[in-house]
């Protein structure tokens, strides 16, 4: 009668030490990002789910499923903001080479003598809101989704697909921080 105690006491044991692993949900960021960047920068590739909520089914049945949410309302203002900004001056500079991509998701001067003296200053007032704003992006969208501790990965996420969103000759850091001219 005491092992059937002693082994129940450690089925419990055990069972009390399952635990679900919420994993980064890569796929569904990748996804987010292009509708968010479509957003942004008025492309349509074809590469988005059609609406803001993007789900990652469970991978096994140990794994929680994961959503991914970007319809939270501060996205959608930061995005229509950085839209406005994109079509208002930071176009024309990424079209000229005075600006370019970051490796971290963020944007900066690359060419600073492509932009007229008189222009710089509102240009780098620009770019500081703009990285502002990329920066609340990633964190809203780790927050709204219930995982601050995503943010960093979101970042990442959405450097790259930024870069591999880029329009033919605009500039890009690649994983060494050296700019690079995108072909197509």
């Amino acid at each position: 009668m005491r092992w059937i105690w002693g082994g129940i006491a450690a089925l419990l044991v055990l069972a009390a030490c399952v635990t679900i692993n919420v994993y980064f949900p890569a796929a569904a960021a990748e996804k987010a990002a292009d509708k968010f960047i479509n957003g942004v920068i008025g492309e349509d590739a074809g590469t988005t789910t059609g609406g803001w909520s993007l789900n990652l089914s469970p991978i096994s049945s140990a794994h929680a499923q994961a959503n991914l949410d970007i319809d939270a309302p501060a996205v959608r203002e930061v995005q229509k903001r950085m839209s406005e900004r994109f079509e208002g001056v930071l176009e024309a500079h990424f079209n000229s080479g005075a600006v370019g991509l970051t490796q971290d998701g963020l944007v900066a001067v690359r060419d600073a003598s492509a932009v007229p003296l008189a222009q710089r200053a509102k240009l780098n007032a620009e770019i500081a809101q703009e990285n502002k704003d990329r920066a609340t992006v990633y964190r809203e969208i780790a927050n709204a989704n219930g995982h601050p501790e995503w943010a960093a990965e979101i970042q990442q996420t959405f450097a790259k697909r930024w870069i591999e969103r880029a329009r033919a000759g605009w500039y890009f850091q690649d994983a060494g921080g050296a700019w690079q001219r995108k072909e197509r």
